[in-house]
């Protein structure tokens, strides 16, 4: 059996990946996250062989979870599914490792025919976007890009994700259990790199490159 687990923080999406990969008859959710940093405790946990993951989560998404996932789980393979079509969220994560980048609007039998792919070491790419993202010279390096938001350090994307999401310098500490100081030293790192000079001028940013959702 191919032991999956699910991370998305809509209890429906869950449910229904459970009850589709519970009918397959060769894989099964073993374990389900509603964010980024309940996915990596299960993922220690249960040390699942496919990790499917959304992009937008509150306190860890997708982008800043990979990195930890990867490390608790290294034999796993993270695919991402999500509603999000745009080729820069695909090169984005085909930089990071990723096995795969799935949309929630395809049809179940993608979904196990790309879990069951992932499982086996393959590559997968929803045909819908694969052609612009890897038409991006870019999209299969290594190097860094010219993004700025690439030169950021795991720590300063997550700190990033939590300051646009509204939390405070106590609140962000909290949360990743560093000390405040080390919240603020990072905040003020992430402003420098992207250039920023405000906290108003970090969400905008946030949302365009759609680190979290704009409730707009």
């Amino acid at each position: 059996m191919i032991r999956v687990l699910v991370a998305d923080d809509h209890a429906l999406v869950r449910d229904g990946v459970r009850a589709l990969l519970a009918a397959s008859g060769d894989m099964q959710v073993v374990a389900e996250a509603a964010d980024g940093r309940e996915a990596v405790a299960r993922a220690r946990e249960c040390a699942p062989d496919v990790i499917l993951i959304d992009i937008a989560m509150p306190g860890l998404g997708g982008l800043e979870a990979v990195p930890l996932l990867q490390r608790e789980a290294p034999h796993a393979r993270i695919l991402v599914l999500t509603q999000y079509e745009h080729a820069d969220y695909v090169r984005r994560f085909l930089r990071l490792g990723v096995a795969g980048y799935v949309l929630k609007k395809a049809a179940g039998s993608e979904l196990v025919s790309a879990i069951r792919a992932a499982h086996r070491g393959g590559l997968v790419l929803d045909p819908a976007i694969a052609r612009d993202a890897l038409a991006d010279p870019e999209s299969g390096r290594t190097e860094p890009s010219d993004d700025p938001y690439d030169a950021l350090t795991e720590r300063e994307r997550q700190v990033l994700k939590l300051v646009a999401e509204g939390r405070s310098n106590k609140e962000v500490a909290a949360f990743l259990d560093i000390s405040v100081k080390t919240a603020m030293t990072h905040r003020e790192h992430v402003m420098q790199k992207l250039n920023l000079h405000n906290r108003t001028d970090l969400t905008r940013y946030a949302m365009r490159k759609g680190i979290i959702q704009d409730q707009g």
